[in-house]
């Protein structure tokens, strides 16, 4: 059973009463909304709604409208409906939660243990009369198409804050939520006071959803039995107001409404219809060597531009014998913000543009590999570009060859093991003792198997890899 509530207050109350009615345990009846792990219980929404979507239990939800729309539970046999829907599409799309069918092993592994049969119908109960309440057709969210969100974010900070701009603000964020990935949205969430894309987008909606206002009229008429019409009307527009500046207040900040349009630009795609593109000339580019020194020239000076700021770069260009302490985390970070502020600079675009100019060594397995190798070239470190693998296969053989080189003998079942090391630095840049926990580590035997090979020279042998194989 699903049941739909009013709010989130509701939605415990009505938890509790379940819990209460069949003498059952919390996992009986739990609440899918976006603040179950806000609650004394604390459990993540995504998390309960896996659990009532594949297991038995919980055998009844509670929501409000987290899952009313777009999540598919086959075996849901009833739904209740403790609140009114004003909006016919979403009302429809509430009770299409119900509408998909499931073998019969399903509905019985997490449905009806008893049933006998497929599902092949379910159960609206109607508990506040939402069938027969009027309803009226949503207007679509994208009502002002002629602005870009830049033009809709400085608007609604500079006090423009009708329905149309919320709308439509709320329905670019709700795309941009569906495009960026989720190193960005948690970006957007730390900017955003702790926020999440959803989370906001579901108050700039409320500001002027039919239902909020109305709830929020008969609140202000039960807090005040006795004050006149004209009372009643100041204060629901001073509440109004205030739900309008809570879901707007954030963005009168300058560095989130710059990170949405930065973050925007990355996957916005221009279309000129003004100056169509004309051929000119077929055959090979004339000056493809001028664009490939502009392409260089361009991530050099952005790579200088940023070498104090940018602590990987610190190292590359002013603290080489800190090259050891670069790991994955630091290079993916510089590759997002590189692409972010200069899409054109990609590491693979400019590795091309180098190929066109002068001899290169290898090429790179990714955009990751690419750009440390880029980097080592624009801060002195290779005078030749060469792929970071290519660099680390090397320096291993230099290294191994001199270790080897006295009375030390590594086994054979040793220099396995140095070799996977040397082709995690390769692809991640650095080793430490946790890494042992990932593959390809773990299904050799771990840390324990490398303490095993080396006893108490495995500390040493791992920060020399670590030195030795970047230098």
């Amino acid at each position: 059973m699903l049941i739909f509530a009013k709010s989130d207050s509701h939605a415990d109350d009505i938890i509790q009463i379940v819990r209460k009615e069949f003498a059952e345990e919390n996992k009986f009846c739990k609440k899918i909304t976006y603040r179950s792990n806000e609650g004394p219980e604390k459990e993540e929404p995504k998390t309960v709604l896996q659990q009532f979507r594949r297991e038995y239990y919980p055998r009844i939800a509670v929501t409000v409208d987290m899952i009313a729309t777009g999540t598919d539970i086959r075996p849901l046999e009833v739904l209740l409906f403790m609140r009114d829907v004003k909006s016919r599409s979403y009302y429809e799309q509430m009770k299409g939660r119900g509408t998909r069918t499931c073998s019969l092993e399903e509905l019985q592994l997490t449905g009806t243990r008893a049933a006998k049969f497929t599902k092949d119908h379910f159960v609206i109960i109607d508990a506040v009369g939402v069938e027969k309440s009027q309803k009226t057709d949503s207007r679509p969210l994208e009502r002002k198409p002629g602005l870009s969100i830049k033009e809709l974010l400085e608007g609604i900070h500079m006090g423009n804050k009708d329905e149309d701009m919320l709308t439509t603000l709320a329905n670019r964020l709700i795309r941009l939520d569906k495009q960026i990935n989720e190193k960005e949205k948690a970006g957007f969430a730390e900017k955003a006071g702790g926020k999440t894309i959803n989370q906001v987008v579901k108050q700039l909606l409320n500001a002027y959803d039919p239902d909020t206002v109305e709830s929020l009229e008969l609140r202000v008429m039960s807090e005040n039995p006795d004050a006149s019409p004209a009372h009643i009307h100041s204060e629901l527009i001073t509440h109004h107001s205030k739900l309008i500046e809570d879901a707007t207040a954030l963005f009168n900040d300058y560095e989130l409404r710059n990170y949405i349009i930065d973050v925007r630009k990355k996957y916005d795609q221009f279309i000129d219809h003004i100056n169509p593109d004309e051929i000119l000339n077929m055959g090979w580019v004339k000056d493809n060597k001028a664009a490939a020194e502009n392409t260089i020239h361009d991530f050099t000076a952005w790579m200088q531009q940023h070498k104090t700021e940018i602590t990987v770069l610190q190292i590359f260009y002013e603290q080489p014998y800190r090259r050891r302490e670069v790991t994955y985390t630091m290079i993916k970070d510089l590759v997002e913000k590189l692409k972010l502020d200069k899409p054109l600079l990609a590491p693979l675009h400019v590795w091309r543009a180098y190929e066109q100019l002068e001899k290169v060594t290898g090429q790179p397995k990714n955009e990751l590999i690419a750009l440390v190798s880029l980097v080592r070239k624009v801060s002195g470190a290779d005078t030749t570009l060469t792929g970071f693998d290519k660099t680390v296969d090397k320096n291993f053989q230099d290294w191994i060859f001199k270790k080897q080189a006295g009375t030390l003998k590594y086994t054979e079942e040793q220099v396995q093991w140095l070799r996977m090391i040397k082709d995690y630095i390769a692809n991640s840049f650095h080793v430490d003792k946790d890494d042992f926990e990932l593959d390809p580590f773990n299904k050799a035997g771990g840390l324990g198997k490398f303490y095993q090979l080396f006893k108490e020279d495995y500390e040493i042998i791992l920060d020399e890899l670590n030195t030795e194989l970047v230098a």
